[in-house]
């Protein structure tokens, strides 16, 4: 057996001994405060309103999804329906960048009575950004993830109407050229 399928056999067995010592959060608190945990950004959740957010404003959003693109199959309704979603995420990024600065400028500055102004808001953007950094760094990470998402779906949208409206099209030329040929030998046509 080699070292190292030794240390992972050692490390698989500490982290079940850890694993059985971890209750997890045992007051009501604790309990509610754990259970939140998914929704810390709610970029992942698996529903795109959060309970802090207003459902009037989102029917309102994905209405303006749905008048823009004009989805005429179930599939681009889907798709539809993924850009409103994947765009109020984004949207949500942009919100919980400056409540993190905000928060941060917040609680983590100490004011420098004998510095100009602009310099004591320079410091507390600093500081902002020092104590934030980590969060900043994950909310980018969702916020590029989202935009691909973004792109990628309207393109798959875009592709998709394009060819649905090809088809229109040849299927109104065909039409008409019945239409032409019916009337030419001095019929109507009655389809």
């Amino acid at each position: 057996m080699s070292a190292t399928a030794t240390v992972e056999i050692n490390r698989a067995e500490i982290n079940r001994s850890n694993a059985r010592n971890s209750t997890g959060p045992r007051s009501d608190a604790g309990k509610q405060r754990s259970s939140q945990n998914a929704l810390s950004h709610g970029l992942t959740a698996r529903t795109a309103v959060l309970p802090s957010e207003d459902p009037a404003a989102y029917e309102l959003h994905c209405r303006q999804f749905h008048n823009e693109y004009q989805p005429a199959s179930p599939t681009e309704t889907q798709l539809v329906q993924e850009l409103a979603d994947t765009s109020w995420r984004l949207n949500r990024v942009a919100a919980l960048e400056t409540n993190l600065l905000t928060l941060g400028i917040a609680t983590k500055v100490s004011p420098i009575t004998n510095a100009p102004s602009e310099v004591q808001d320079a410091m507390a953007i600093v500081a902002a950004l020092e104590s934030q950094s980590k969060a900043l760094s994950n909310l980018s990470m969702h916020s590029q993830r989202l935009s691909r998402q973004f792109e990628r779906t309207v393109a798959q949208l875009r592709d998709l109407q394009k060819t649905r409206q090809k088809k229109e099209k040849h299927d109104l030329e065909s039409l008409v050229n019945v239409i032409e040929m019916h009337e030419s030998k001095g019929k109507l046509y009655d389809p």
